[in-house]
């Protein structure tokens, strides 16, 4: 750890050097990658500095402990000494962690995915509440959220949505809500009052930009038609939809929710590049001898990862085995509780991995 940890710091010091230089600072784009590459190891940085001067701090005191001082110097000397070993211990725990090898994608934005499962109305309704509990919790981190496609039904569920979510470190927060979210309650459509058990699936993938993902045109086959459901007489009657094709996939992806084509196009090429790196990256992880899956579930859409009981106001992550009684509140966006154990238990199968 230590010799990682002194390369680091030395690359470090390069990196400064490069920030200040006035060539690097004309070109934005080579400058604005530095300033990311700095931001993302300055906390290693500060730990490992201040890992060094406790350690010093340490040395010190027992160089002390050697001279012929007085009795109570010796004991405050000896607390000190076992004060600063446990700055250190807690140090190097911090560190082991930060030198974990970290997912590429986790500073991107992310699109969530959201479709209604087994459960017909109520999964609709189901993803609805999904939909609001990840634009509360996105509002609460001060992320901008943008709908990119939608399905609605007549009671105001949906099919199918799309959502954008844009904040540093999004995809980080977000990437363990892959899977089956499943809903244990009354539906509103039940008369005789029995709890019903219906699902949704959600999907997060990260955001990608034209620059990592080239899209050749002459891959794609682009049909436009006149928008269907709510959305007004301009939307409705103008073909401003767009499916998109890309046919060595065939992946498909429409937008209809713009009244203008351009906006349209342009909304369902985002969803496009992301399905088609998280299939790329899906296709080489099925490639390798042993697929590298998360310790805290596949992220598989099939998987059932969590259960949210109604009657009983109890929502269960089961990956880790987690469960609060307060299903209202994390339905109101306080998902943090569950978002943090999750990445927790991560991070310690990683560090058992590591050791």
């Amino acid at each position: 750890m230590w010799e990682k940890l002194k390369s680091l710091e030395e690359y470090f010091l390069a990196l400064e050097e490069k920030l200040s230089d006035p060539e690097i600072i004309k070109d934005q784009q080579q400058w604005q990658k530095y300033t990311r590459e700095h931001a993302d190891f300055i906390d290693t940085i500060e730990n490992y500095r201040e890992l060094k001067k406790t350690e010093q701090e340490i040395r010190e005191a027992k160089d002390m402990l050697r001279e012929k001082l007085e009795e109570e110097m010796v004991l405050y000397l000896k607390e000190e000494i076992a004060r600063l070993n446990s700055r250190k211990e807690n140090l190097e725990e911090t560190l082991k962690i930060l030198l974990l090898p970290k997912d590429p994608n986790d500073e991107k934005d992310v699109i969530i995915e959201l479709r209604a499962g087994a459960g017909g109305e109520e999964a609709a309704l189901f993803s609805a509440d999904l939909l609001r509990m990840y634009l509360r919790f996105a509002e609460k981190k001060q992320w901008s959220t943008e709908i990119l496609s939608s399905h609605p039904t007549d009671i105001g569920g949906f099919k199918e949505i799309v959502l954008s979510v844009k904040g540093r470190g999004a995809y980080s927060q977000l990437k363990f809500e892959k899977g089956v979210h499943r809903v244990q309650r009354i539906p509103t459509t039940e008369s005789s009052g029995r709890i019903h058990t219906s699902a949704a699936t959600v999907a997060v993938l990260p955001e990608v930009d034209e620059l990592e993902l080239k899209i050749n045109s002459q891959d794609l086959r682009i049909d436009t038609f006149c928008s269907t459901g709510p959305g007004g007489q301009s939307v409705n009657t103008t073909q401003s939809a767009v499916r998109i094709t890309h046919l060595p996939t065939n992946t498909v992806v429409s937008c209809q929710d713009e009244k203008s084509q351009l906006k349209n196009r342009d909304k369902a090429m985002r969803v496009l590049r992301a399905r088609l790196l998280d299939k790329m990256v899906s296709d080489q992880q099925r490639e390798q001898a042993q697929e590298r899956r998360s310790q805290v579930g596949s992220g598989d859409r099939s998987e059932r990862i969590r259960t949210y009981n109604f009657p009983q106001n109890r929502v269960t992550d089961h990956r880790i085995g987690l469960t609060l009684h307060k299903l209202d509140q994390v339905l109101d966006g306080e998902l943090d509780a569950i978002i943090d154990a999750l990445i927790a238990f991560d991070r310690a199968e990683q560090l058992k991995k590591a050791n």
